[in-house]
């Protein structure tokens, strides 16, 4: 099949789907695809979920600038959309002498970010707002605007959000080539057909220099960022109310310790560069490096509590830093790379910033009448009073059947996961979308209960049914 638009935007991570709930404010066709079978990327569904001041940026350079800018719109969106935030705050706690020596440095780099509110505490301060943390402290970095997101839902909610604006969605669509005549690129070549655009815009992440040589505009090379991370049951008995950070290193922002949006303690990552941008294996020892440093920081946790690790690869480029390239050799191509470990949270600047750049190269762009700003996410049951859930299982008999007793998620859930914009066609999209299978058992009692009400919805065999992309199928054929 052979598509028309005017813009293609390669990529369906934070932002890719940031770029296209944009660009869906005007009049333009445009496509966003993405060779996985469920929007989320690479490195966006798989990060450490914050969404800082970014204190501990470059200052003055462009990941700055946009940071700056980017964090406040945050504020709207999750209002908007639905989408889980908690503005927790983070503290970084300094163990020695030799640690206490670099504080000054973070405190003028937060500064020169513009984030004036990063306020150097005492002990005593410390342990009043986190009584959990490291006794041994010495005081801390108190940066009371950080927060953490469900970083899921960001990328889902904006391209359900794109989708109800007008936005088509192809995923496990694969590009796989693009032919370029008289300096323009003609077509691109996917798995799915070929894609004849105006606009090309690059935002693949980890491949995003694989895709940069087929139009002969890759003047960087990009590699795996290795994180590895632990997730800690809602009910471990020692918690903690803010993200406690490590001191930063040069490639990472070190060790988190972190509260999620859904009540789980998330600890890591390491950073560990690699060429394989397929390895996503947990390690003994990258997972030891993780649990040591975490227990520096809060003594007192229960790795033993740990639920599941996972590894988040993100996009190392060589040369670094954040590069934003609207072509002048190939007309219509814009290059997005070097977007790591900030990304989540400057995502939405890059989709304002690039757009506008992208204006001032010729792309015409006329306000959309009737653009449907708000976005209602799938009612939680478990959050609802018992009056509440009475309510619901009356307007719909389907919350009255738990799927998930762990995370306490109804049928009617997942059957509305199923059927949104966007919706989920395998059994990881529905555990992203809803959190079936996110409990203490990992879905060892409610995937095959989700199998069969995929395969139900869906009119496909069980057997056909994958836990994500690719062949990854759930039972033998």
């Amino acid at each position: 099949m052979n598509y028309n638009t005017d813009v293609l935007i390669i990529g369906a991570g934070a932002v890719g789907t940031a770029i296209a709930r944009e660009l869906s404010k005007f009049q333009l066709d445009v496509i966003l695809c993405d060779k996985n079978d469920d929007v989320g990327g690479d490195a966006s569904k798989s990060c450490s979920s914050c969404c800082s001041t970014e204190s501990t940026v470059t200052p003055f350079t462009l990941e700055s600038k946009l940071a700056q800018s980017s964090r406040p719109l945050f504020y709207h969106l999750c209002e908007e959309l639905e989408i889980p935030i908690n503005f927790c705050g983070s503290i970084t706690p300094v163990l020695n002498e030799e640690q206490m020596k670099v504080i000054p440095s973070m405190q003028e780099k937060a500064f020169n970010n513009g984030v004036y509110d990063v306020e150097f505490l005492t002990h005593d301060e410390i342990m009043e707002l986190e009584p959990n943390i490291n006794p041994c402290n010495l005081g801390g970095l108190y940066s009371p605007r950080d927060a953490q997101i469900s970083q899921f839902m960001l990328v889902i909610a904006q391209a359900e959000n794109a989708v109800a604006n007008g936005v088509e969605v192809l995923l496990d669509c694969r590009v796989t080539g693009m032919e370029v005549k008289d300096g323009k690129i003609e077509t691109v070549n996917t798995t799915k057909g070929d894609i004849h655009a105006k606009w090309v815009i690059n935002c693949a992440g980890l491949y995003c220099d694989e895709i940069a040589k087929m139009v002969g505009e890759c003047d960087f090379t990009v590699h795996p960022r290795k994180g590895q991370f632990f997730i800690l049951s809602k009910d471990t008995p020692v918690k903690v109310s803010h993200t406690i950070m490590s001191i930063p290193t040069p490639t990472s922002r070190g060790t988190l310790v972190i509260p999620t949006v859904d009540g789980n303690i998330l600890v890591g990552p390491t950073a560990e560069d690699l060429q394989d941008k397929t390895d996503k294996k947990t390690t003994k020892e990258g997972l030891d490096f993780v649990a040591r440093n975490a227990l520096a920081l809060v003594p007192g946790l229960h790795m033993e509590d740990t639920i599941t690790q996972f590894v988040g690869l993100r996009p190392a480029r060589e040369p670094e830093g954040y590069n934003i390239l609207v072509s002048e050799k190939v007309k219509g191509y814009v290059g997005i790379s070097g977007i790591r470990s900030s990304g989540l949270t400057v995502s939405l600047g890059i989709a304002k910033y690039t757009i506008h750049e992208m204006q001032k190269a010729g792309l015409e762009l006329k306000r959309k009448n009737g653009f449907i700003k708000r976005r209602e996410g799938i009612v939680k049951f478990s959050d609802k009073s018992d009056e509440e859930k009475a309510k619901l299982i009356e307007k719909d008999p389907l919350y009255g059947k738990i799927i998930c007793r762990c995370e306490q998620i109804t049928e009617s859930e997942i059957v509305q996961a199923i059927h949104r914009p966007v919706g989920a066609r395998t059994v990881d999209a529905v555990k992203r979308r809803v959190r079936a299978g996110m409990g203490r058992c990992q879905g060892g009692f409610c995937s095959p209960l989700v199998i069969e009400i995929i395969a139900r919805e869906l009119n496909i065999s069980p057997e056909e049914v994958r836990k994500r992309g690719g062949v990854s199928y759930m039972l033998d054929k």
